[in-house]
């Protein structure tokens, strides 16, 4: 009976019968590219430029740097759960985007947390559209944080990053105040609190109105040229509270080679900062 239905002969009976159901299903649901195409709008680049679909392979060796780093495997593989659910809810809800690549943002918006910074008092240099910001909040605040957020950003219609030529962002939102504060009020009341000192880092009067304050965590991610990113770190050095984290956003990445020659040089000199490790193009240290 098997060989019966199996042969030739049989199939090209049946040919017919199968059509049919093929056709039958397909008016009921619709082809299958059709169908996947609404999920495929949450997850892919359209509007925000990077894809947030990752690779399994590249969620899996997230995990286990962060881990590494933090000393937390179990930890470091619910905080990037906990932080995808984030991006894909604050990037739906929010205006413009988090900028960086997906696993580059869950990398820093799940270490923050597990390094247990000494103070709730976090100074963001480059925020974009202040989205990042709005979710580091978030995620300190599951670990029982009660954050208090410093941005500095020029806030200047687009992105800027020296000898780069920037066009509009893949967005279509301007880079402004009005949604960095429509996007930390995604945050609630630790977001609609966050001071905004709009400027350059490097400007001395932006410096004097934001370093009142001992900061337990500093990320840097502004001007990427060696020179930008040196001034940066100088800088860290004096308003990073002991024990307190700064992150270098886009370390090693090969776009951004001036990250890792202003860190390989400042570290040659009487520093306090201690390298901790690399997570997925972020490098992290830690204050004496």
């Amino acid at each position: 009976m098997r060989a019966l239905l199996t042969s030739k002969a049989a199939r090209r009976a049946l040919r017919p019968v199968a059509d049919l159901i093929d056709q039958r299903i397909e008016r009921r649901v619709g082809p299958l590219s059709n169908r996947q195409r609404p999920l495929e709008l949450l997850l892919d680049g359209t509007g925000r430029g990077p894809s947030r679909l990752p690779a399994q392979v590249h969620l899996d060796r997230l995990v286990e740097e962060l881990g590494r780093v933090t000393g937390d495997p179990a930890g470091a593989e619910r905080n990037v759960a906990q932080a995808f659910r984030l991006l894909m809810a604050l990037e739906a809800l929010g205006v413009g985007r988090i900028a960086g690549g997906t696993m580059n943002i869950c990398g820093k918006l799940s270490a923050v947390p597990l390094l247990d910074p000494p103070n709730d008092d976090v100074l963001e240099i480059g925020t974009l559209y202040g989205m990042f910001g709005a979710a580091l909040i978030r995620m300190l605040e599951r670990a029982g944080r009660d954050p208090r957020l410093t941005i500095v950003d020029p806030l200047a219609g687009l992105q800027l990053q020296p000898g780069t030529t920037e066009g509009a962002d893949p967005t279509g939102a301007p880079v402004r105040g009005a949604a960095v504060r429509t996007n930390l009020a995604l945050a609630g009341a630790a977001g609609a609190a966050a001071r905004i000192q709009q400027g350059f880092s490097g400007d001395a009067e932006v410096r004097a109105a934001v370093a009142d304050r001992a900061y337990g965590v500093i990320i840097v991610d502004g001007d990427h040229s060696a020179p930008g990113v040196a001034a940066d770190l100088a800088w860290a050095e004096e308003i990073v509270a002991p024990g307190g984290i700064v992150v270098l956003d886009d370390f090693g990445h090969p776009k951004w080679p001036g990250i890792r020659e202003a860190y390989e040089k400042h570290m040659t000199g009487a520093t306090r900062l201690t390298f901790l490790g690399q997570v997925a193009n972020s490098g992290y240290l830690r204050a004496r």
